[in-house]
């Protein structure tokens, strides 16, 4: 592997937290998540692998390295890709960001840790600090990761500046899953001409977003609906916008309905019927086979198509 010797440009657009497959024995499913990466990258999605959604709180340091070097060696652009790097202790986050520069990827998302809950900012400013001095790289990127309704520990304003300030360039963005667009608005409105790019953590807010000079989204259910949540972001100014900005959230209603994790794989798995797709690490489980179904029913209500993993092939 040929190591870059300046960064990627920045990403932008459309990037999904990629859902991570596993066999019977729920080992990660290589050949699956391969398939289904190239897959979002020909809909002109990015992987922002090791993600929320991708069950990366139950993978280790070393599943989540052997991931990234087998997107890698089957030829798949690092320029595309935004791993999640966030841990509780913070030699496994510098260890995660040190393999994800010297592999070239656009930058790394990062969650705070989120194990201790009620931290100050002076301590979520400190550990940061140590993750990107640690690291010691000038092509080091790193978009935060502010989720409180999952981590309850969020990114407040005044941290996002004090990072900025003290290391501009490095700390370049933010996906912001708070499910406040008031609090998306400051971000965009305060940092923005820094040079800080802002990403809503949904689709629904997707158009809002773009309005306001957002870089794009960074969405679960990109997953399963990558070529409709990219359409919209790259012709979220035309006359027609809303109205499908509205058919999105319908979509995303419904698999909000459920465990969403558990309600994407069973999506994957009725529309690719391939059993294996329902496979979820504990603590999580699948959906229950009436649960299933009442998913089912809601997407087709909607005329929803289910993902079938290898279309639109020349898409991208």
């Amino acid at each position: 592997m040929s190591v870059p010797s300046s960064p990627p440009p920045r990403p932008g657009g459309v990037l999904s937290p990629v859902l991570t497959p596993f066999e019977a024995d729920r080992t990660p499913s290589v050949p699956r998540f391969i398939e289904h990466c190239r897959t979002l990258l020909n809909h002109d999605v990015g992987l922002a692998v090791f993600g929320t959604n991708s069950e990366a709180a139950s993978l280790s340091v070393a599943e989540k390295r052997g991931l990234l070097d087998v997107l890698l060696d089957a030829g798949m652009p690092p320029s595309r890709m935004m791993p999640g790097v966030g841990a509780c202790a913070l030699g496994d986050a510098v260890e995660l960001a040190r393999h994800a520069v010297a592999a070239g990827c656009s930058g790394v998302l990062m969650l705070p840790p989120f194990y201790y809950k009620g931290v100050s900012d002076e301590g979520l400013f400190r550990a940061f600090s140590e993750v990107v001095e640690a690291v010691g790289d000038t092509r080091l990127r790193i978009y935060l990761y502010h989720i409180p309704p999952v981590a309850q520990v969020g990114i407040s304003l005044g941290l996002i500046g004090r990072l900025l300030k003290r290391y501009p360039g490095v700390i370049a963005g933010i996906k912001d899953s708070s499910g406040d667009w008031r609090n998306t608005a400051a971000m965009l409105s305060e940092f923005r001409g820094a040079g800080f790019d802002v990403f809503a953590g949904s689709e629904t807010s997707l158009v809002e977003t773009m309005r306001h000079g957002g870089a794009g989204v960074i969405s679960a259910t990109a997953n399963v609906n990558p070529a409709g949540i990219a359409a919209l972001c790259r012709e979220w100014d035309a006359p027609d916008a809303q109205s499908r900005q509205e058919e999105l959230n319908q979509v995303r209603a419904a698999f909000a309905g459920f465990p969403m994790i558990a309600a994407m794989k069973a999506a994957m798995s009725s529309g690719l019927d391939d059993d294996a797709w329902n496979n979820l690490r504990a603590p999580l489980v699948e959906l229950d086979r009436i649960r299933r179904e009442s998913l089912l029913r809601s997407l087709e209500a909607l005329g929803f198509e289910l993902y079938r993993g290898r279309v639109r092939e020349s898409a991208g």
